[in-house]
């Protein structure tokens, strides 16, 4: 490799929204500039809280390509694949699970965090206590360098290089060890005022026309303290200026917005036109992508063929070195 790898992935959960393009997907289009990206659809990661009705996974993984194309990832500068396709990935699974403690499994935050929030759902499987395990094979497996996470998944990627440093430790010095490539996500509220979430009915899609985006935003919830239209409000306790802040240029948020606010000169109607000047002209031309790129299904099926075949190549390659270290 000429360039150091990046490796990270989405699990086929629908279409994606506006915290999928600010929160990922934009860090991902710079990334592929500077590295060598593999993109992948974790579908065998969706069965681990939605096993029990898979029908709707191989829909969503088109959906979720669609809105990658649309965002701007391009698939010359970039790997897509579908994990799936790949089987190594669930080879080197099964071999960490030979000598990855119980332990390491059951301390991972997110393990504990979604046990107790998820009680609709049975999740007392091996495949959700697993998935961790299965998201360092499915990094190890393309020596990648580096991961772009959040604060709260660098245990995932901590978890990633023990299991890597075991495995060089016990066999030979095959693995290497990635490093999570800090990513700061910008607070993206859904039109409820709660973090943007397709479960939750609040969400603005990638695929959303403008008309449809106009009118999700202007019901929006905005600072509860302003009642009537001449009460002041502040900005900090408004999800609409959250949204400000990912889309109209500071000057014009702390020259209009903070003070027409705090002075009740603006109303909430007001403030969520000038959002609207602003992230229409951002949101319209990926939908519109969109909707162009939906007329060729053979063309997204064709990104995923090529990209399985790369991914192959990579993978199959450290799962020799991994057997050979192995002796097996």
């Amino acid at each position: 490799m000429t360039r150091k790898r990046v490796l990270s992935g989405m699990r086929p959960t629908g279409r994606l929204h506006m915290g999928h393009l600010f929160g990922a997907l934009d860090n991902w289009r710079k990334l592929q500039e500077t590295y060598d990206c593999f993109f992948f659809i974790a579908d065998w990661h969706a069965l681990t809280t939605d096993y029990a009705d898979p029908s709707k996974v191989k829909e969503f993984t088109t959906e979720v390509v669609l809105d990658w194309l649309a965002a701007g990832l391009d698939p010359k500068k970039a790997t897509f694949f579908v994990q799936s396709r790949v089987a190594e990935h669930a080879e080197l699974h099964l071999l960490f699970s030979m000598f990855t403690p119980l332990a390491w499994l059951e301390r991972v935050p997110t393990y504990k965090e979604q046990r107790e929030q998820i009680t609709d759902k049975d999740l007392s499987t091996y495949g959700f206590l697993g998935y961790p395990l299965l998201q360092a094979a499915d990094i190890l497996i393309y020596k990648a360098h580096y991961v772009p996470v959040g604060v709260d998944q660098v245990p995932h990627v901590e978890l990633t290089r023990e299991v890597a440093r075991r495995f060089n430790f016990l066999y030979a010095n095959v693995l290497l060890e990635p490093e999570a490539l800090l990513t700061e996500f910008p607070k993206i509220p859904g039109t409820d005022g709660r973090k943007m979430s397709k479960s939750y009915d609040n969400a603005i899609f990638l695929s959303d026309p403008p008309e449809t985006v106009t009118a999700k935003i202007k019901p929006m919830i905005t600072d509860p303290a302003r009642q009537r239209r001449k009460d002041p409000g502040n900005p900090e306790l408004c999800p609409v200026f959250d949204l400000h802040k990912v889309f109209t240029p500071e000057a014009e948020r702390k020259g209009v917005i903070v003070p027409g606010c705090t002075s009740a000169d603006i109303g909430c109607l007001d403030c969520k036109a000038i959002l609207l000047k602003h992230a229409l002209p951002v949101l319209t031309p990926v939908s519109e992508r969109r909707t162009e790129l939906a007329k060729d299904p053979d063309a997204v099926r064709a990104i995923l063929d090529e990209g399985a075949t790369r991914a192959r190549a990579a993978a199959g390659q450290t799962l020799q070195d991994v057997k050979a270290a192995m002796r097996i």
